[in-house]
């Protein structure tokens, strides 16, 4: 739909998990929201997602990241729930904890030694529990008697990634927001005295603010303004089974059962440029894996699989920064769009509507970037 001329507070570039979550937050908080998105031939890390809450391993070199994931995950109920009240969609949130499971010792090791570490960074509050074989099979029915064992972490969680998108579009519908799909951002041009002035396809906008939520596209759109965003994609490949009788009742690294009683199962971080195709060698590596886990997918049909380009920066955490160029210009990038949308929906909007930059946010700016490479 066209814009032609309107004014809005706010114009958010993106309408994936990170857009939709900011904007929402927005919303709530009064402020005049566009949405623009380039639309569903653009690559979208929101749509090769795996659904997962998952606090275990973020943070273990890394203490405000590891603190931030945990925040959020905490607040994952009250978010689902209020996104129920108000749109009538269940996002399906579960929260049984979830598992690594580790096929011999030295993956074991790895993963014990990497959650010590974040332990140590984080504090006590970050609990997890070391299992051997035989309590993993009595903790999770199905898994192979042949592993090492696995590390569970009461904290994690698991939603539908779908129907979050849906609870946040129409709850943006709801509140007014405004639409402008199909159109990629051509020009961003900073106006002093009366903010933003974006042009996508016909249309043009005006906005005190602009928050840049377009994942890898993010790099190209601040490029134009002489702001780096060092962004890469890595890609991800996933399969979806047909529908079996539940059998995983908490979700795993790389296979969960979804609400409808599909598996899905993921299990790559390819560094292929943007290709988001999928491989013979990746997905079969991906099948023979989940299968040594859980035997009982042998003879499972895999009805569906893609790839997916997830949203890296240079050291693999959060972006969340306004350059000293342009007030009222934000960019918010990540690779855990899932995860972290109830602080995008609260914390972040807040300090994009006005408010004071987070303390928990300190360490992801785009000048850390620019310290390192001196």
């Amino acid at each position: 739909m066209s814009r032609h001329g309107e004014c809005f507070d706010v114009v958010v570039v993106g309408a994936g998990a990170v857009g939709l979550a900011v904007s929402h937050g927005l919303n709530q908080r009064g402020h005049t929201v566009c949405v623009v998105d380039e639309g569903d031939f653009s690559f979208k890390a929101s749509r090769g997602n795996f659904g997962l809450v998952w606090v275990q391993g973020k943070g273990a070199r890394n203490r405000a990241y590891g603190r931030w994931t945990m925040d959020a995950a905490e607040q994952w109920p009250s978010f689902a729930a209020s996104l129920l009240a108000l749109t009538g969609v269940d996002v399906g949130l579960s929260h049984p904890g979830g598992f690594t499971i580790c096929l011999d010792e030295q993956e074991l090791q790895a993963r014990v030694d990497l959650l010590g570490a974040m332990k140590a960074l984080v504090g006590d509050d970050f609990a997890y529990q070391v299992l051997n074989a035989v309590e993993t099979g009595e903790r999770l029915p199905g898994v192979s008697g042949n592993i090492a064992g696995s590390v569970f972490c009461p904290l994690d969680r698991h939603v539908n990634p779908l129907m979050l998108l849906r609870a946040l579009s129409k709850a943006h519908s709801q509140a007014g927001g405004g639409w402008l799909a199909g159109s990629a951002v051509d020009e961003i041009v900073s106006d002093a005295d009366n903010g933003y002035l974006i042009r996508a396809g016909a249309s043009s906008m005006r906005a005190r603010k602009v928050v840049l939520c377009a994942g890898l596209g993010n790099r190209g759109l601040a490029q134009r303004l002489g702001v780096d965003v060092p962004v890469r994609p890595v890609r991800g490949q996933i399969m979806i089974t047909e529908r079996i009788a539940p059998f995983l009742q908490c979700p795993t690294l790389h296979v969960r059962q979804t609400g409808d009683g599909t598996v899905q199962i993921g299990d790559s971080k390819e560094e292929v440029g943007f290709d988001d195709g999928t491989s013979i060698e990746q997905l079969s590596r991906i099948a023979k894996r989940a299968v040594r886990c859980f035997p009982a997918l042998r003879d499972v049909r895999v009805v569906r699989s893609w790839g997916a380009l997830r949203v890296m920066s240079q050291d693999g955490y959060p972006i969340y920064a306004e350059p000293e160029r342009y007030p009222g210009l934000y960019v918010v990038t990540c690779h855990s769009g899932i995860t972290l949308a109830p602080l995008h929906a609260s914390t972040v909007a807040q300090w994009i509507g006005g408010g004071e930059r987070p303390a928990g946010i300190s360490e992801f700016r785009l000048s850390r970037f620019q310290a390192a490479a001196h």
